[in-house]
């Protein structure tokens, strides 16, 4: 029965990057995911602003805190989200509801665990 629910739910997994479904889809792949730190670039510059964290979905928004700190806060409907290739980490673009609604982009790495 898993096995036909997870086929189901791959051939109904939306490919467009710009829709509801993509967003919610990425936003819970990522749901509930540790973070070893987060980066963002400044002055073309990639600096660490936050450390320890985590990924959490709570409404309709997506949280990244670390450091004891809640470093972005969006939208997921207005959030764009793709995993590194390496899937390592995510990349998060969109409004940053924590400072004003400035478009950030941030880079969140995960912990690595052996699998």
């Amino acid at each position: 029965m898993g096995f036909i629910k997870k086929t189901i739910k791959k051939l109904t997994k939306s490919k467009n990057p710009d829709s509801k479904q993509f967003r919610w889809d990425m936003a819970r792949s990522i749901n509930n995911k540790h973070i070893r730190y987060v980066t963002e670039k400044k002055n073309g510059v990639d600096e660490v602003i936050g450390r320890s964290g985590g990924l959490n979905i709570r409404g309709d928004e997506m949280l990244l805190y670390a450091s004891a700190d809640v470093l972005f806060r969006a939208k997921i409907e207005e959030l764009q989200i793709w995993e590194l290739l390496s899937k390592d980490g995510v990349v998060l673009t969109g409004p940053d509801l924590e400072h004003g609604g400035e478009i950030r982009t941030v880079i969140a790495y995960y912990v690595y665990y052996r699998k």
